[in-house]
This record gives structure tokens, C-alpha cells and sequence, in this order.
């Protein structure tokens, strides 16, 4: 079964220069059926609805779940439409919020569908990404500390706590211990005896984090 088109919203203005292109590139996407249905909001004409949805700048576009501004290339509208059609975009899209200085909006979005908080354990688990989304990632998900959204990705957590590289294990216990969840200290125990000094410390504080209360 194929994925579903987003559908696209885009707001320009008569003197955008960038505005063009991206509305032509849409409306050859609509054709090719990459995107379900255009709707085109002329800033100058409507101004109200550019202030309902926040409109700052043009052209902006609504993608499906994703909101994209400035100009993008043909190639590029392509891939966030096939993006916005599944949830490994939801990862690319908050990594591409985080490196435009967006967290604000990173926070918004994950805030919009908490379920989305599952595809960030994709940039958790690679040890490659940038230092600053990473870092960026993990706030994202600290805001959810002692949550039901956070204890629903203790299987996942649990797994990164054997990934070969030690950044990610020390990650994966750190957000174990911010579960609060009893169910996270076997994961967590393994982590004492890792190779890894770094990891062992942290594993340390994530099992004093989920202690259970004296009585």
C-alpha cells in the first residue's frame, strides 16, 4: 500500500522572489500526484490567514505535519513530501528544526503528537550526529522525564544500552534513568560493568535516579 500525499500550503507575496519556483515545483508535484492537493494563499490578498498560521516570511509552506520556509529546490520539496508521508521523516525533520535554531518550534511539534517522540531515538542511535542535535534531541526528550510518553520508549532505551559505540549506551541509560520506571534497572545494572568509564558513571546516576522511595 502506498503512502498517502501530504498535502501542501504555501503563502507568497507578489514581490517574493523565491515564490515562483517553489509554487511551480508544487504544482508539477500535484500533477505527479506527490503531493494530494495545493492550496495557495497570496499574503497581500489574505493577511488574516497568514496571521493565523504565524506566517513571518515568504514562501512558506505547510507540508503535510512539517513547515518549511525560504527556498527550496525542486529535489528538496520532493523529498519532504516523501518524508512528511511516513514516520522516518518525523527524525530529519526535527534534526533539520534543531540546525535552523528552531527548538522552540522542535518542542511544538513533538508537543503536537507525543508518538513522534519515538522517531527521535533515531538521532540517539547515531553516534554521528552532530554533538549540537544530539544535544538538542536529548532535551527533547529530558522535558518528558517521569512521563508515560518517555516510559513507552523503554524497550527501544533498553536495546541502545548494547549498541557498540559507548556515547549511545551512556545516552540510552541516562534517558532509562529519566523514566522513573522500576522496569528500567535491568537495563540500567548492565551498564555498571560496561568497559566504558563514562557509561558506568552514568549508570550509577540513573539507577539513584529511579531508587525506589524509603518507606
Amino acid at each position: 500500500m502506498s503512502p498517502t500525499p501530504p498535502d501542501a500550503l504555501l503563502f507568497i507575496t507578489p514581490v517574493c522572489r523565491h515564490c515562483p519556483a517553489v509554487l511551480q515545483s508544487l504544482s508539477e508535484m500535484l500533477k505527479q500526484s506527490q503531493i494530494g492537493k495545493l492550496t495557495v494563499v497570496n499574503i497581500a490578498a489574505h493577511p488574516e490567514q497568514a496571521a493565523e498560521y504565524e506566517v513571518r516570511s515568504a514562501p512558506w509552506l505547510r507540508l503535510g505535519a512539517f513547515t518549511l520556509t525560504g527556498a527550496q529546490s525542486a529535489s528538496e520539496l520532493k523529498q519532504w513530501a516523501e518524508w512528511a508521508s511516513g514516520e522516518e521523516g518525523i527524525a530529519h525533520y526535527v534534526e533539520h528544526l534543531l540546525t535552523e535554531g528552531g527548538y522552540k518550534q522542535a518542542v511544538a511539534f513533538i508537543a503536537a503528537d507525543t508518538q513522534r517522540l519515538k522517531s527521535l531515538l533515531t538521532i540517539i542511535a547515531n553516534p554521528e550526529a552532530n554533538i549540537s542535535i544530539r544535544l538538542g534531541v536529548s532535551a527533547l526528550l529530558e522535558a518528558y522525564s517521569h512521563t508515560s510518553e518517555l516510559q513507552a520508549l523503554l524497550p527501544k532505551l533498553g536495546e541502545l544500552t548494547f549498541h557498540p559505540d559507548h556515547r549511545v549506551r551512556a545516552d540510552a541509560c541516562h534517558l532509562l534513568g529519566l523514566t522513573g520506571s522500576a522496569a528500567a534497572r535491568t537495563y540500567i545494572e548492565t551498564c555498571l560493568d560496561d568497559a566504558n568509564e563514562e557509561v558506568r558513571e552514568i549508570a550509577e546516576e540513573a539507577l539513584q535516579a529511579i531508587k525506589p522511595a524509603k518507606h
